[in-house]
Order: structure tokens, then C-alpha cells, then sequence
């Protein structure tokens, strides 16, 4: 970490912009550099002050970066990997925190100079606000952020990388892209599809009678839109198995209610309610550590 000089952030909102804040907070020493292909973006993050330079030019964002992270729609990663190919010093590792990494790799493998490393990052933190304005230096304290390596990854990348997003607060693990990709569909995308369409499935006149419990089911569905339409287009495979498997669970209590079966009802709601015990418990350890 003591080698690293700059650190360039493309695509200055919540996530991004985060990153550069908690680079000026953690890594003394090291260069934050940000860009926004909007000027307006720009002007609110120079105002914030949430990186050291926030530049107009991508090309010369990255000229003199050792890791450049992307922090922009997943489907924007292609055309910026073809963008700054030649502007990138060899030796600059390439990153980005897309919540699905096969495609990015793919567009990585064919895009980016062999000189250049690019390892995929996904740090799980955020919220449902969007923009500079509402960045924290704190984002990612106790967050994890998963790591996604090929057999052609440079392991000193993998390293450094670690190294860079455990400073920043993270629990660092690393997988495959595949991997990455059947969990986070399991545990982000599917939930996201399946409040969706319990959103839709009500009229506006019925929402009006919503509880805490249906706005707290339902929270995740005011992440943008343009965000979720590239995560599932990016991964409708993994995430159609996942909707296979809920209409599976779905049927099982529609079935058991129809044939008044209370036993198995209660069976199946207690051990959906086991589950999520555990899992809380999971999280309160994880919170201790």
C-alpha cells in the first residue's frame, strides 16, 4: 500500500464518491482523483470536496493512476475499458464495484492492455440515495467487499486490492466470477425482482392501507432503476433460477393453504423464521468482530 501514489474513481455518486472520501480519510499519501462525465456532478463534488482533484478529462484521470475504479452502471464498463485502454499506465490495476462480475471480466479480457491488471471489487454497502451529496467517509466500515479473480489474474493485484479495500473498513473475500454471480443473484438480485413485482402487484389506492411491515419489505425498490435494469440483464440466468425456486416456494404455501393444511403451513413459516434468527445471528457476530 505504502507503493500506492494515485487512485483515479470513475463515476463520482453514492459509491464513488464514498470511495474517494474514505481514501482522504484512511490512505495519507495517496492521491484521490475523480471524474464524472457530468459537469454538474463535478461542480457539486468539487464544492463537497470529495477528492483531492476531480478532473474534466477521463484520459487524463487515469494516466498516472495505480488502481482506477469504476463506480458507473455496469453496462457502462465496456465503453470506458475501451475509452482509457491507451491512457493507462502499466502496472495500474483496474477495478470497479458492479454487483455482477462475469460480463465485466469478459469485457476486461478483451479491452484492456495485457500490461494492466484488472481484478473485479464488489463492496456490499449503500442505500437507496443516490449522488454525491450524500457520500460518507464511513460507507464501508465493517461492509464485505468480494474480490472476483480468473485464472489469468495477477495474485499481486489480488493482494493489493485486499489491502486497499481493508483499509477502507471491508472484510475482504475472494471467489470466482461465476460464484459471485449464483450468490448475488440468490441474496440481492432476486430479492430486488421480488419486491418489484409485489410492488406492482398492488394499485395505488391499495398502498394507501401499507404498513411498516409492507414499507420495510419493500424498501430495496427505491434503488434506481438504471442500476437494476443493467444488474439483471447482466445476470438473468443466475437470477431466473433464483425466480424458478421462489415460484417453487411460492406454490408450497399456496398449496398448503388451499388444502387447509395448517400443519405444514406453520412448519414452512417456521422455518423461514429459523432461518432468518440464524441469520441475524450471523450478523450480530459479524458486527462483534
Amino acid at each position: 500500500m505504502r507503493q500506492l501514489r494515485q487512485i483515479t474513481v470513475i463515476g463520482l455518486g453514492l459509491l464513488g464518491s464514498s470511495i474517494t472520501l474514505a481514501i482522504l480519510r484512511t490512505l495519507k499519501g495517496v492521491k484521490s482523483v475523480g471524474y464524472s462525465h457530468r459537469a454538474v456532478t463535478r461542480r457539486k463534488a468539487r464544492r463537497l470536496s470529495v477528492a483531492q482533484k476531480v478532473v474534466d478529462d477521463i484520459h487524463k484521470s487515469v494516466e498516472q493512476a495505480d488502481i482506477v475504479i469504476l463506480a458507473t452502471p455496469i453496462r457502462t464498463f465496456e465503453n470506458i475499458f475501451r475509452r482509457i485502454a491507451g491512457s493507462l499506465p502499466a502496472g495500474c490495476i483496474v477495478t470497479d464495484v458492479g454487483s455482477t462480475k462475469q460480463e465485466s471480466h469478459r469485457w476486461a479480457r478483451r479491452l484492456l492492455p495485457r500490461n494492466v491488471y484488472y481484478v473485479g471489487s464488489h463492496p456490499i454497502a449503500g442505500s437507496e440515495q443516490r449522488g454525491v451529496e450524500f457520500a460518507r467517509d464511513d460507507l464501508f466500515d465493517g461492509a464485505n467487499c468480494i474480490l472476483t479473480k480468473t485464472n489469468g489474474t495477477r495474485p499481486d493485484a489480488i493482494r493489493t486490492l485486499s489491502k486497499f479495500w481493508s483499509a477502507l473498513g471491508c472484510r475482504v473475500k475472494v471467489m470466482s466470477p461465476s460464484q459471485h454471480d449464483r450468490i448475488l443473484a440468490n441474496v440481492s438480485h432476486l430479492p430486488h425482482v421480488t419486491v418489484a413485482a409485489l410492488i406492482n402487484a398492488n394499485i395505488d389506492e391499495e398502498l394507501k392501507f401499507a404498513g411498516q411491515g409492507f414499507i420495510d419489505t419493500s424498501r430495496i425498490a427505491s434503488g434506481p432503476e438504471n442500476i437494476w435494469t443493467d444488474v439483471m440483464l447482466t445476470n438473468s440466468a443466475n437470477i431466473n433460477k433464483g425466480i424458478d425456486k421462489m415460484v417453487v416456494e411460492l406454490r408450497k404455501l399456496q398449496k398448503a393453504m388451499n388444502s387447509g393444511d395448517e400443519k405444514r403451513l406453520r412448519s414452512l413459516l417456521k422455518k423461514a423464521r429459523n432461518r432468518r434468527t440464524t441469520l441475524m445471528k450471523n450478523e450480530g457476530k459479524k458486527e462483534g468482530t
